[in-house]
C-alpha cells in the first residue's frame, strides 16, 4: 500500500528519535490528510519496531497528542513508533464540518459515515485501517504484526471499537477517559443520528460496551488498560466506564480501569498517565 503524494510537512529531533509530520492525498477520504508519525532511536538504525496508533479526541488534530502527551520519551525508551492521524476530514466545504467545538457532526468519531452528505468523505475507519496503516508499515522500517492502539476520549471510542471489530489487527489496546457506551450520550446521539442515521439498531456496532458485551470470549486475554480522572466534567453524562467494566465482566475480559481523585479530562491527566500505557503496550509487543 503506497500513500499517494506522501510529503514530509516537518520534523523535530526528540529523545534520540525524531517527530514527523506528513500530508498525502487519501483515497479512502478523498481529501488531503495529515498525521504525525514519531520514530525512535531503533527505527533511525534500521530496526523494524511495533508501532501504536494514538486517536486524539473532539477539537484535536494530528499535532495535539504529539505536542501535548508527552509520549516521545517513553516511546523512545520502549522502541515503540507512535502513529498520530489527524482526527477528522478537513475541506470537504459541508455545513458543520468545522464545528468540532459543537462536540458532535464534523468529528470523525472514527467510523464510515453512511448517511448524506457525510458518507463522501467521512470514512474514518476504512481510512485507518485500509490506508494509512499499511502506508506507514510499507514505507517505513515498522512491524505490521505488531500493532497496537489507544485513544483518548473520542479517540479511546475509537481505540475500543476499532480493535474489537477487527479481531487480530491489534496486539493490545488501552484509553484514557474514553466514551464507552457512545449509543447513551449526548455525543454519541449527535454523532450517530448524523453519520449513521436514527436507527439505533446500526448504532451498536460503534459502541464499546455492546460489543465487548457480545464477545463469547476475552478478545484481549492480556488485558485492557483504561485510566479515568473522577474530576472529569465528562464523566457522568458522557463517558460511562461503568457501562465498558460491566461488558467485560460479562465476556470474561480482563480490564484494568484505574479511577484517579483530581483528574480532569485534559492532557495533563494524559501526561500523568501514559508511561503506563506505553508500558502496557510495549510488553504485549515486544
Amino acid at each position: 500500500m503506497v500513500l499517494d503524494n506522501l510529503e514530509l510537512l516537518s520534523e523535530h529531533a526528540c529523545f534520540g528519535g525524531v517527530q514527523r509530520f506528513y500530508r498525502h492525498a487519501s483515497r479512502e477520504i478523498g481529501l488531503p490528510m495529515r498525521f504525525g508519525l514519531y520514530l525512535p532511536p531503533a527505527a533511525l538504525a534500521g530496526q523494524r519496531v511495533p508501532l501504536l496508533s494514538c486517536l486524539a479526541g473532539l477539537t484535536c488534530t494530528e499535532e495535539t497528542f504529539a505536542m501535548k502527551a508527552g509520549a516521545q520519551r517513553g516511546a523512545a525508551a520502549h522502541g515503540l513508533a507512535l502513529l498520530m492521524p489527524d482526527t477528522s476530514p478537513r475541506g470537504a466545504g459541508l455545513d458543520g464540518e468545522d464545528h468540532h467545538w459543537d462536540f458532535g457532526v464534523g468529528a470523525g468519531f472514527y467510523l464510515d459515515a453512511t448517511q448524506a452528505p457525510w458518507a463522501g468523505h467521512w470514512r474514518m475507519e476504512s481510512y485507518l485501517l485500509d490506508e494509512l496503516l499499511p502506508g506507514v508499515v510499507d514505507a517505513l522500517p515498522l512491524s505490521g504484526e505488531r500493532l497496537g492502539i489507544c485513544g483518548h476520549s473520542m479517540g479511546g471510542h475509537g481505540a475500543l471499537t476499532l480493535a474489537l471489530r477487527h479481531p487480530g489487527r491489534f496486539r493490545s489496546v488501552s484509553a484514557l477517559a474514553p466514551i464507552c457506551a457512545p449509543s447513551r450520550c449526548p455525543w454519541g446521539h449527535k454523532a450517530f443520528t448524523g453519520y449513521l442515521g436514527f436507527d439505533e439498531a446500526t448504532w451498536a456496532a460503534h459502541d464499546a460496551s455492546v460489543l465487548m458485551a457480545a464477545q463469547t470470549r476475552a478478545p484481549y486475554p492480556g488485558g485492557i488498560l483504561v485510566d479515568q480522572g473522577l474530576a472529569d466534567k465528562f464523566l457522568a453524562e458522557q463517558l460511562y466506564p461503568e457501562a465498558l467494566e460491566a461488558a467485560c465482566a460479562s465476556a470474561g475480559q480482563p480490564l484494568t480501569l484505574r479511577r484517579h481523585e483530581g483528574y480532569d479530562h485534559g492532557y495533563y491527566f494524559i501526561a500523568s498517565v501514559i508511561d503506563d500505557h506505553l508500558a502496557h503496550h510495549a510488553a504485549a509487543l515486544g
